[in-house]
């Protein structure tokens, strides 16, 4: 019964670990395709976020960014920054993000908190990179983003275009507003 005890407890622990970890999805939400033929580089650099879901570790925030940056062992350094306008404070936080399969296709996943990774997937960008529709795992995450303060209406109803044709509730989009340096 000892040697069984020494045996089962650890194959459990490994297995119940197993089962964590898998349940961190870095998939792609169904009919989404991410953007083909990707300039990494290109997409470097600072973003402001345009619209997002009421996501729990954003929320009351304002005055959202997005800095990407290359690390020297090629992933990707996010660091995201935000004021949350009911405790009159700035909040960051900074992650990690690794290419899913090549880098020329935008599909990756990232982390704040590893060995917790979810999907990152850019399915729209325009040519000169400056406006980009970026999704989670699933319908429950999505961000707009701009390289401004503002997007164009002509890129803001082209993404919420194709987000309602993948199933978004796009009514449920919270539009981030800018007033602060």
């Amino acid at each position: 019964m000892k040697s069984f005890k020494k045996i089962a407890i650890p194959i459990s622990l490994g297995v119940l670990g197993f089962v964590i970890l898998n349940s961190c999805s870095v998939g792609i939400p169904k009919g989404a395709v991410a953007v083909k033929n990707f300039n990494s580089d290109q997409y470097l650099g600072k973003w402001y976020e345009i619209a997002r879901f009421d996501y729990k570790f954003e929320k009351n925030l304002d005055n959202v960014t997005a800095s990407y940056s290359l690390n020297p062992d090629g992933t990707i350094k996010v660091q995201n920054r935000g004021y949350d306008y009911v405790k009159k404070q700035w909040k960051e936080s900074i992650g990690e993000a690794k290419f899913v399969n090549d880098k020329s296709e935008a599909r990756l996943k990232v982390s704040f908190f590893k060995p917790i990774w979810s999907g990152y997937n850019v399915i729209d960008i325009d040519e000169n990179y400056q406006y980009a529709l970026v999704v989670g795992n699933n319908t429950k995450y999505i961000w707009i983003l701009s390289r401004t303060t503002e997007i164009p209406e002509s890129f803001k109803q082209r993404f919420i275009a194709k987000a309602q044709k993948l199933g978004y509730n796009t009514d449920d989009l919270i539009w981030v507003k800018h007033d602060k340096a």
